[in-house]
């Protein structure tokens, strides 16, 4: 939904304005959904947003509904990942654009309670030195209370945390998506993706069966081929949910792959704790606790 809302400049020019204070003739969208793969083998990024604007300034804008513990590399990924793409082989650095990433959150990674939080390359010997290399990282909470920011974006936070649309930008908002919610074409760009992971799911299964009585036998007669296929059959959901964590909220993945709630966070828990653990040893630990 915030993609498709500010797929429409009307819409995302004044955010950009209202968070960073400043006025921009035009908005471009070089490609909606931008996705960037530094190589095929590497992690891309499918990013909400990315537009430039008449400066040739380029704007990444996330919105992020759940706490993974990784904002800061997440930000850091993603502004790599923009200026491999900016820049083609044999280019002079000199050609890199002046570019914001900017994260929308609905917690307060910093637990600072601000409604904004700006990020600038600074020398720690000397505090009135900067790098300069015209990147910037922002990171918004939408619960914030402390910072003086333009009230139309204060607004347009709240609206985003779930309250009524309070001032001119936030009614805007709301407006569009009421439009965006009887809209067909987004209605089937969400179905879509609703398909996308059933098929995930059932690929899942039948690749978890699979890997379950390879592994089963391996295990041996004691544990039973029975109980290789249970485990490859979590171990699929643990690396379907490895996948998409971050990439869609926690209740996308819960109603996409139907799996219970309970079992989702128990799950993402052992994830965030043991990120280097195979999703079998995952899935092995799982069920033995639940025993």
């Amino acid at each position: 939904m915030f993609g498709v809302v500010m797929g429409d400049p009307k819409n995302l020019k004044p955010l950009i304005e209202y968070i960073l204070g400043v006025k921009i003739a035009r908005i471009e969208y070089p490609e909606r959904q931008k996705t960037i793969e530094a190589n095929p083998d590497r992690k891309g990024v499918r990013l909400d947003v990315y537009c430039e604007d008449d400066e040739k300034t380029v704007y990444a804008i996330e919105i992020q509904t759940s706490d993974e513990k990784n904002l800061p590399k997440r930000i850091r990924y993603y502004r790599d990942m923009i200026d491999i793409n900016i820049l083609d082989k044999g280019t002079n650095y000199k050609e890199l654009k002046k570019s914001f990433v900017i994260f929308i959150c609905t917690f307060d990674y910093f637990k600072k309670d601000r409604y904004m939080y700006t990020f600038l390359s600074q020398c720690q010997e000397d505090g009135d030195l900067y790098l300069n290399d015209e990147t910037t990282s922002i990171v918004l909470n939408v619960n914030g209370t402390i910072g003086e920011i333009d009230e139309e974006l204060k607004g347009a936070l709240r609206y985003m945390a779930g309250q009524a649309p309070s001032g001119t930008y936030a009614k805007t908002l709301d407006a569009a998506v009421k439009e965006a919610r009887v809209n067909k074409k987004w209605k089937r760009d969400y179905m879509s993706i609703a398909l996308k992971f059933q098929e995930y799911e059932e690929i899942g299964e039948a690749r978890g069966i699979e890997i379950g009585e390879a592994r089963g036998i391996e295990i041996g007669e004691a544990r039973g081929i029975e109980r290789g296929k249970e485990i490859g059959s979590l171990a699929n959901t643990v690396s379907l949910v490895r996948d998409n964590k971050g990439e869609a909220t926690e209740e996308q993945i819960i109603k996409f792959l139907r799996i219970d709630p309970k079992q989702y966070r128990a799950i993402s828990k052992m994830i965030d704790a043991n990120p280097d653990m195979s999703d079998w040893d995952i899935a092995e630990t799982l069920l033995a606790n639940n025993e």
